[in-house]
């Protein structure tokens, strides 16, 4: 996520590397080349100058503690700056009603539809929320079976209406429904373009006035960059939306939509998708994006989605299988799943501080983890229960059976005796302080 940018703004901070103090002549030049780092990521000429003069004007004014160096004065300012561009703070979406109702606009092809069906998953999941879909695009003809399909991936209810062609009389009556069956949200799906047209802001116009939702979405795709933020510009103005979903954020390497899209339509981003996976979104927090801008990792929203896949009954049972050594294949696979929900590998690595920049140039394959699920699901019960069971001929057979070869069988074998023997060694309070024992002087600091 926003790989170019990050490297360019890194790149023009090595400026004020070992510079003593912050000159006009050195801000000048470092903050030339943040603004080429905006300009490249699509972010408006007006907005990157406006940014680039501010931060120029709050280094100019400040003295250099001598603990902070100028580079490092550079990166929180700047850090504080990004923050600001992005909206300040998180701002959360609005579901008071009876029922509360979220109108969902933006062009085809934005992921509209698939951020609908994640909202759902999201706001019955995270807010104990009993939410009914609508689907009101009445042009498209495979919205409505999209729709009821990502409904049922998520457990969430659908209301349709597949022979009405009135947006607004389908809207009303899914509304009705949802007071009958005791719904609290109703998300309402309404119909996308290509570009936008006249007919389609009439009609969107018109559903938002009949249903006077609690929250109007408009979800763009954060990878068409500066067109992304025209687009909403042009929605805004006939619709007032309350906020602003950015979908693909994972495949933007540049960011001008994020940079912009706030300073430009004075509406927040609430949310962001990561993904396809229906688990795949997360609120927007503008702080966290700077910090993964600049390099410093969001260990904050790492750990969250850690806690979101942690099960404490099953934690417990896991550690006393570690105390007992009696930790098998079904156990690991068990853990190498819970990862697999947690997101994108290349994304989660990216939250570590330091960690994006070193693997910026490393590609991590998301099915890294079926070559591992199909040695253990071609294994016996009996051998994922006890693996001390597998000797050669087994290994042969496994190997056959997942469609890989008795070197990587060996190699997983190996894998996950060495994490049995490092969780066990966790457990062992004796184990750990002769580790710590042992360990150079110079590595125990």
């Amino acid at each position: 996520m926003f790989e170019s940018l990050s490297e360019k703004i890194d790149r023009a901070f090595k400026i004020l590397k070992g510079q003593g103090s912050i000159t006009e002549i050195n801000v000048a030049e470092t903050l030339k080349e943040v603004r080429k780092a905006l300009l490249d990521a699509d972010v408006n000429f007006k907005i990157a100058k406006t940014f680039t003069d501010t931060v120029k004007e709050k280094a100019l004014g400040q003295n250099v503690l001598t603990a902070v160096s100028p580079s490092q004065l550079m990166v929180k300012i700047t850090h504080d700056e990004l923050v600001k561009l992005m909206g300040g703070s998180r701002t959360d979406i609005n579901i008071e009603g009876s029922p509360a109702v979220i109108l969902v606009a933006g062009l085809q092809g934005s992921g509209k539809t698939t951020f609908t069906g994640k909202l759902a998953l999201h706001l019955k999941s995270k807010r104990q929320k009993h939410v009914l879909l609508t689907a009101c695009d009445i042009y498209r003809p495979a919205a409505i079976d999209q729709l009821k399909v990502l409904g049922e991936q998520v457990g969430v209810e659908v209301y349709s209406e597949p022979e009405n062609k009135n947006a607004v009389q389908i809207a009303l009556n899914a509304i009705k429904f949802a007071k009958e069956n005791h719904k609290n949200v109703v998300i309402i799906d309404t119909a996308g373009r290509l570009a936008v047209d006249e007919e389609m802001m009439k009609e969107i116009e018109a559903v938002k006035k009949a249903v006077n939702p609690s929250e109007t979405l408009f979800v763009v795709d954060s990878m068409t960059g500066q067109d992304a933020v025209n687009t909403a510009k042009t929605f805004n103005e006939r619709l007032n939306f309350d906020g602003v979903v950015l979908t693909k954020l994972d495949g933007d390497t540049r960011g001008g939509a994020a940079l912009s899209i706030r300073y430009t339509v004075d509406k927040p981003i609430k949310f962001v998708g990561l993904g396809e996976k229906m688990e795949a979104l997360d609120i927007f927090y503008p702080e966290r994006m700077a910090d993964r801008i600049l390099g410093m990792g969001d260990i904050v929203s790492l750990v969250e989605r850690a806690q979101e896949q942690f099960d404490e009954e099953k934690a417990k049972a896991l550690q006393k299988k570690i105390a007992k050594d009696t930790f098998n294949f079904n156990d690991f696979l068990s853990q190498l799943q819970q990862i697999k929900k947690m997101g994108n590998i290349k994304d989660l690595v990216g939250m570590i501080p330091g960690m994006g920049k070193a693997m910026k140039d490393v590609d991590i394959n998301d099915d890294a983890f079926k070559g591992i699920e199909a040695i253990i699901q071609s294994m016996t019960k009996a051998e994922r229960e006890n693996p001390a069971l597998i000797n050669g001929s087994r290994k042969n057979r496994i190997a056959a059976g997942s469609g890989t070869n008795v070197t990587e069988v060996n190699k997983l074998i190996k894998q996950f005796e060495d994490t049995r023997k490092m969780m066990k060694m966790f457990q062992d309070k004796n184990a750990m302080a002769k580790m710590m024992r042992n360990m150079p002087a110079g590595m125990k600091k």
